[in-house]
């Protein structure tokens, strides 16, 4: 009989690819995890990854990654369910975001609303949403990208211009728009490779058959506005970003072209039944104005 430990280790292979890896973030020996992995295709009766060049999950270790993974999302659900009924109050609400600075308004809105509700926020990059969402180890997910997957329901939140942001004593500066062709030889400071404010910059410029010239790239993405300000270099901005920032020694101009936007949208299981916590979040995130920062409807 499988075991969930054993279930668990598979998970982590499955998403690694990499036994050794993948035996460092479980902290078990190489040698067991193989045997376990080995001991599961055994009970599973059929090979679960290809072993050619390197270690990939094959098909059969796909349909059997999405089954473990549901089943053990209803096993933590109930395990939560249990928890739950057994406590006073409404219990908590997981939510993922690529980023949360857009998220605060209606956060702090939702705490002061709920001050039992316990909140967990967890980074998430938007690759990992639908997995996660699946195995129930969220209830909800914000991303500024598609998640592409099936079983999954949506709503956008907002969408929004993407400009670019400056020094004050920049040329471009007393612009009131700018073209991509007028960045092409412009020094960018701007997210990872992954995050989607590197994917919009890398897709604005691969229309015109460009690269961008990055000079800076980091995960801290609050420190952007301060590494533009410096004069190290220029970069993409969400609207909504900057009005929260209010930052005196930049400037923000628009981008004259239309795909230079963000789309942000709320993600969730289709077909299931949301917690009470995860309900409220869903109603206020859904419910707030995002123009004006103020919620609109239920309370």
């Amino acid at each position: 009989m499988m075991e969930l430990n054993s279930l668990r280790q598979f998970l982590v292979v499955a998403r690694l690819e990499h036994l050794s890896r993948a035996a460092e973030e479980l902290r078990i020996a190489q040698p067991s995890l193989s045997r376990t992995i080995a001991r599961l295709e055994s009970e599973v009766g059929a090979p679960l990854f290809d072993r050619s060049n390197r270690l990939r999950l094959n098909d059969a270790g796909t349909v059997f990654r999405d089954h473990v993974e549901r089943a053990l999302g209803e096993l933590r659900a109930g395990q939560r369910a249990v928890a739950e009924a057994t406590r006073e109050g409404l219990g908590t609400v997981r939510l993922a975001s690529e980023t949360f600075l857009t998220l605060t308004g209606p956060l702090a809105a939702y705490k002061r609303s709920h001050p039992s509700v316990e909140l967990d926020l967890q980074w998430s990059p938007v690759e990992d949403m639908a997995r996660r969402l699946r195995a129930q180890q969220v209830d909800l997910c914000v991303a500024s990208q598609p998640v592409q997957a099936e079983g999954l329901q949506s709503m956008q939140l907002f969408d929004e211009a993407v400009g670019v942001s400056t020094p004050i004593d920049h040329p471009l500066a007393a612009r009131t728009s700018v073209s991509v062709l007028e960045l092409a030889d412009e020094p960018f400071v701007t997210a990872r490779e992954g995050h989607w404010l590197r994917r919009l910059l890398d897709r604005l410029f691969a229309a015109h058959g460009l690269t961008p010239r990055i000079v800076c790239e980091s995960d801290e993405h609050s420190a952007l506005a301060g590494l533009i300000g410096a004069g190290i270099g220029i970069g993409l901005v969400p609207s909504f970003a900057r009005h929260l920032a209010g930052d005196a020694s930049l400037t923000w101009l628009p981008v004259d072209s239309p795909g230079c936007r963000r789309t942000v949208t709320l993600w969730w299981r289709a077909g299931s039944d949301l917690p009470p916590a995860a309900r409220l979040m869903r109603a206020t995130l859904t419910d707030w104005n995002w123009d004006t920062e103020e919620p609109e409807g239920r309370p």
